[in-house]
């Protein structure tokens, strides 16, 4: 549960009162007068007993009802902020019902024959050709006849498959080519690409790419070659041409936004071309070594580290005591925390895609990027506590054991980024609108691969396992697990431990949502009465809320999923 809610609207000055007038004294024996009871002071009597504080307790009880009122009395589940408390239910929000734990289902037509078809990748229309440091050529293209990642809504491939009747027909899906690379919908627009997903530049400003892989616990690495960038010069040559655009590299979140650099929020850490400097929340400190640069043809490898997924939501759930949490055992639950995708069909251009509202930037980690002299004087919720494992506000809260490695051709420069934020929810939330429900996790939160290219800078990516230059150890692990049998508990931290290289997450993604959709399937099955197709013509709603959305279609009702119009800026 979330502590970090917004405090209730102060009270208006009442007409003809000034602040600056001076105050009447109290009665003698109201001087002193403690707060609350204690052993030294029996006779103790609250003031919430005198008559006036019952007024004044009820006149508060009065406004907030109005509140809720006014908002029409909203349906969305009590997880959402616009949510009108049900009287009979419980106050304890600690416990999920079932339908909060139950994706959102809709009412959907049939799916058309073509819904059937393979979902296809974006169209390339070529545009310029770059020469890469050794030679080689590259072609980059542009991009269309795909979604971008905007407006505030997260897109996924979706085909419609007849094996899955209880889920209206749709499942997730893939788009060529079928390997770790770059997210073609994952990418800022105005940025040119090759068919591989590998290369990547533009002749904008600052705009970044993620991976179509996300990492959420344990050690992995990935690469990332720069093709054009700071020519491979001394800094004496005075009549050495200009630099050829610039890159960053780093990892960032799903709510780092695309249009801005690597590093440049909250949500991304990243490192930049000149001088190797470190940056996140857009502070640049310096990290190599004095006159190091990153220039053409270096290769920088990227290490994360992240605890278990147990460890983590004991973080953010409030119950990490560092003082019994010494060492991160690994995943001791054998039970899963509830996947849980709130998202729906539509149709972009021939193209299939679901469609769910996107985890947004929270006003915390904002006022952290940006502190406000108001807020920090006036000592609000949290204000002032530098961000860690305990601190009140779960979107504040950093995992312990979590760092990020940098490497440079091969060698250690050191680890410039230590206790990284966490992801899950609550620290995580959806963009407050109808249809939202917070505290939910879709199974892609994590951390992803990102870079970030400036007029003219290009990189290649490299998510393994055949590296440039593989870290220390990499290709000596291979069997170290196999060693201790699955039984032990012993193995669950090696795995943790061993330093995997990212793309390996592709396979474990895809295998991650096929389970996702049997057991959507299987839910929907029995809310059916056990009996496949029963009930799906009707439209039944798995959670019960009754949401509508001009983008995410609501509770459809026609006879044609609705289609995206999404313009390029």
């Amino acid at each position: 549960m979330s502590t970090g809610t917004a405090s209730p609207a102060r009270e208006a000055t009442p007409p003809g009162s000034n602040s600056l007038s001076i105050p009447t004294k109290r009665a003698l024996d109201d001087d002193h007068q403690p707060a609350v009871s204690s052993p030294l002071n029996p006779d103790f009597k609250s003031k919430d007993n005198a008559p006036l504080a019952h007024e004044r307790a009820s006149r508060t009880k009065k406004e907030s009802l109005k509140k809720r009122e006014s908002k029409a009395g909203s349906l969305a589940p009590d997880t959402s902020a616009r949510a009108t408390p049900d009287p009979k239910a419980s106050t304890s929000k600690s416990k999920k019902t079932e339908s909060d734990l139950a994706p959102i289902r809709y009412k959907l037509p049939p799916p058309k024959s073509t819904d059937f078809e393979a979902p296809r990748g974006p169209i390339f229309i070529p545009a310029h050709a770059k020469i890469a440091p050794d030679g080689t050529s590259v072609q980059f293209n542009e991009t269309t006849d795909h979604v971008y990642n905007k407006k505030n809504f997260h897109y996924t491939h979706c085909i419609a498959d007849p094996a899955f009747p209880s889920s209206l027909y749709y499942r997730q899906s893939e788009s060529e080519p079928f390997n770790p690379r770059l997210n073609f919908e994952d990418t800022s627009t105005h940025m040119f690409l090759d068919e591989g997903g590998r290369h990547i530049t533009t002749d904008k400003g600052f705009r970044m790419a993620k991976g179509n892989v996300c990492v959420r616990e344990g050690r992995f690495y990935w690469e990332c070659k720069i093709t054009s960038g700071i020519p491979k010069r001394k800094h004496s040559d005075a009549h050495a041409g200009p630099d050829n655009g610039h890159v960053r590299m780093g990892w960032a979140r799903r709510e780092a936004t695309l249009d801005a650099p690597v590093g440049f929020d909250a949500y991304s850490y990243g490192l930049r071309d000149v001088r190797g400097q470190k940056v996140h929340m857009s502070r640049p400190k310096d990290f190599f070594p004095p006159g190091e640069d990153i220039r053409e043809g270096d290769v920088i490898g990227l290490e994360i580290n992240l605890p278990s997924e147990s460890l983590h939501r004991k973080v953010v759930e409030g119950q990490y005591n560092p003082a019994v949490d010494l060492a991160d055992e690994g995943n001791t639950s054998i039970e899963r925390a509830d996947i849980i995708r709130d998202r729906v069909p539509i149709r972009f251009k021939a193209h299939l895609y679901f469609e769910q509202i996107e985890y947004h930037s929270c006003k915390e980690l904002e006022e952290l990027m940006n502190p406000s002299p108001v807020v920090s004087s006036s000592g609000g919720f949290g204000a002032g506590q530098e961000p860690g494992p305990t601190h009140l506000v779960p979107a504040l809260r950093t995992l312990p054991y979590s760092s990020i490695k940098v490497y440079k051709n091969g060698q250690l420069m050191g680890t410039p980024f230590t206790d990284l934020l966490a992801f899950l929810p609550p620290a995580s939330k959806p963009l407050p609108q109808v249809g939202a429900r917070e505290g939910l996790d879709d199974g892609m939160l994590g951390y992803y691969p990102a870079v970030s290219v400036f007029r003219g800078g290009a990189a290649e990516v490299n998510f393994g396992p055949d590296f440039w230059y593989p870290p220390p150890g990499f290709e000596d692990q291979d069997d170290e697990v196999d060693m201790i049998g699955n039984d032990q508990p012993a193995t669950k931290t090696l795995e943790l431990n061993k330093l995997r290289a990212v793309g390996e997450r592709y396979d474990e993604q895809i295998v991650e949502d096929i389970v996702y959709d049997i057991v959507d399937e299987v839910d929907f099955w029995m809310q059916d009465g056990g009996v496949s197709g029963k009930g799906v013509a009707n439209g039944v709603r798995a959670s019960g809320v009754s949401v509508h959305n001009d983008l995410a279609g609501g509770l459809l009702d026609s006879s044609e999923i609705k289609e995206l119009v999404q313009e390029d800026d």
